[in-house]
């Protein structure tokens, strides 16, 4: 078999990284390094809305939340085992389970909804001009 000598591809010749690494990415800032996110208390106490402090405290909620909502159902399936009727405490612990999985998926899905608005706008606000 014979080796023909490979051809270039027809275009432009490829861009050459800058040396030490790759090209950044042509943002409307030319590549800018975007800001480095504010700190919890920095974020909070931002009077100029320029940081966001939801996806700092979306973790913290969401714990505060399954723990409160299981010291409800735990609180409900003791009442309902100590009531005259032992029926009554068998039905909380069925349904109390599938109340406590269903509204843990709304609170979860309403988290992640308010985080997802403040990606998009912070997402949004970077490629603005001047952002």
């Amino acid at each position: 078999m014979t080796d023909y000598p490979q051809q270039p591809p027809p275009g432009p010749p490829p861009q050459q990284p800058p040396p030490g690494g790759y090209p950044s990415y042509p943002g409307p800032e030319g590549g800018r390094p975007a800001d480095r996110p504010a700190g919890f208390f920095k974020a909070l106490f931002d009077f100029s809305f320029t940081h966001f402090v939801t996806p700092k405290i979306v973790k913290f909620a969401y714990v505060l939340a399954t723990i409160l909502l299981a010291l409800i159902y735990v609180g409900l399936v003791i009442s309902g085992f100590a009531s005259d009727e032992p029926a009554y405490g068998l039905i909380v612990l069925v349904l109390g389970a599938v109340g406590f999985i269903v509204y843990l998926a709304l609170i979860r899905m309403t988290l992640e909804l308010y985080v997802s608005i403040v990606r998009m706008s912070e997402d949004i606000h970077k490629r603005l001009p001047g952002g």
